[in-house]
């Protein structure tokens, strides 16, 4: 079987926000959504780098589908 070449799932300006995120959650600067609050977990930092990327139009997949509440 011939080996297949996969493709970059993210293009190189989601990596930039995110790394963007990261730094900012590092130095205490990055705030989260309506609330401000700071952020300290860097999973929330990816999250928010990435959505900012899809927002600018960067080369990602969709998000996840959100589960509605009944």
């Amino acid at each position: 079987m011939a080996k297949r070449k996969r493709t970059r799932k993210y293009g190189p300006k989601a990596s930039q926000d995110v790394e963007r995120a990261m730094r900012e959650m590092k130095q205490g600067k990055l705030r989260s959504g309506r609330s401000g609050k700071k952020v300290t977990n860097p999973r929330q930092a990816v999250a928010i780098g990435l959505s900012e990327a899809r927002r600018e139009g960067a080369k990602m997949p969709p998000a996840p589908a959100r589960k509605r509440k009944k």
